[in-house]
C-alpha cells in the first residue's frame, strides 16, 4: 500500500489535555458566496490557522465544518472574534463544544480488495 500511494503522512496522535488543548469545538460556518474568488481564499485562509485542525466543505445549511481546538472558552472566543469572523468571506458561524472526546482516531478501516 505504501508503494501505491495510499499513505498521506505518518502522523502520532497526542493527548490534546496535555498540550493545554482541551476544548474542542465544531464550527459551522456560511459564506457570503460560493463564488470560487471567495471560497479559495477562505479555504487557504483556514488551512494556515494552528487552531483549525479539520476542515470539511459541507452539503446543507451551512458551508463548512472546522474542528477547531483551543486552550479555554476565551481562547475560542478569540479566535472566533478577532479571527474567524472578520474573514471578508464569512457571514455567519455557529459554534458547538464538545462535552468530551469519545473517539479520537484518524484510522481508515481497510477492505481486503483495495479499489483501483
Amino acid at each position: 500500500m505504501e508503494a501505491a500511494g495510499y499513505f498521506k503522512k505518518t502522523v502520532r496522535l497526542v493527548d490534546p489535555a496535555r498540550l493545554g488543548r482541551s476544548v474542542n469545538v465544531l464550527c459551522n460556518v456560511r459564506m457570503k458566496s460560493h463564488d470560487p474568488t471567495v471560497r479559495l481564499p477562505f479555504e487557504t485562509y483556514v488551512q494556515r490557522q494552528p487552531e483549525i485542525v479539520e476542515v470539511f466543505s459541507m452539503s446543507g445549511d451551512w458551508d463548512y465544518l472546522l474542528r477547531v481546538v483551543a486552550e479555554d472558552v476565551q481562547g475560542y472566543n478569540a479566535f472566533l472574534m478577532q479571527k474567524l469572523l472578520t474573514h471578508p468571506s464569512v457571514a455567519a458561524a455557529s459554534s458547538h463544544f464538545a462535552l468530551e472526546m469519545v473517539k479520537y482516531s484518524t484510522a481508515i478501516p481497510v477492505v481486503t480488495s483495495i479499489p483501483k
